[in-house]
């Protein structure tokens, strides 16, 4: 039976490596397959991982009818034997409804791709969707690791190497942008908590580690 699965975790944990490896696997057994991404790293119309693998792809634009788009396709004589979605989490609630109907309608596999919650830890609108339709939610066994060495459960976006909590939801970036820039950093909860990224945490002159004392 077809499937719409979301497969989620932090950056830098190898979702995009992932969605280029299921396209690649199908591909060499002569399948072929719809890539959607959107706000990609390496550009509009790409699919690009942190390990430098690039490919083309269709680049889901706000209002897009991602289910019209591959009906057309399939109605001009295009084959199409599954959908890959990447940067998921940026899709629209009804283009996600789309994504289901592609499953349930066209009879495709639907593999979407992301993150589940912001640099303020609430849940991108797409993903909360994801998570209330996909057939399954595979969490990625590669774990991102705070600067800490702790495990990374949280996505925190900085400015000038500083975290900060407030602004748009989107802001396009990645995790190797220069400290002066604004950039993103896999955190554990507790340096979430704290904002304590890898600069602050170099910088300051306290470890947060150590727990207030009170003076008698």
């Amino acid at each position: 039976m077809p499937e719409l699965v979301f497969f989620s975790g932090t950056m830098d944990c190898g979702k995009s490596t992932l969605a280029l490896q299921i396209g690649h696997n199908r591909s060499a057994r002569g399948l072929q397959g719809v890539i959607f991404t959107r706000d990609d790293r390496a550009g509009q119309g790409k699919l690009s991982s942190r390990l430098g693998l690039v490919t083309a792809a269709v680049e889901a634009a706000p209002g897009m009818d991602l289910y019209a788009y591959l009906v057309a396709r399939m109605s001009q004589g295009g084959k199409v034997d599954y959908v890959i979605v990447d940067e998921a989490q940026f899709l629209a609630p009804e283009q996600i409804d789309q994504l289901a109907r592609v499953v349930d309608d066209l009879g495709l596999d639907v593999f979407a791709f992301g993150i589940t919650t912001d640099f303020r830890t609430k849940l991108f609108p797409g993903s909360q969707r994801l998570i209330e339709l996909a057939d399954r939610i595979e969490t990625l066994q590669v774990e991102a690791m705070c600067w800490c060495g702790a495990r990374a459960t949280h996505n925190a976006r900085t400015v000038g190497g500083e975290m900060v909590v407030e602004g748009e939801q989107v802001v396009v970036g990645d995790v190797n942008r220069p400290a002066e820039e604004i950039g993103y950093e896999v955190l554990c909860r507790r340096h979430h908590r704290r904002r304590m990224t890898s600069t602050s945490a170099h910088a300051g002159a306290l470890s947060p580690d150590v727990l207030p004392v009170n003076q008698a």
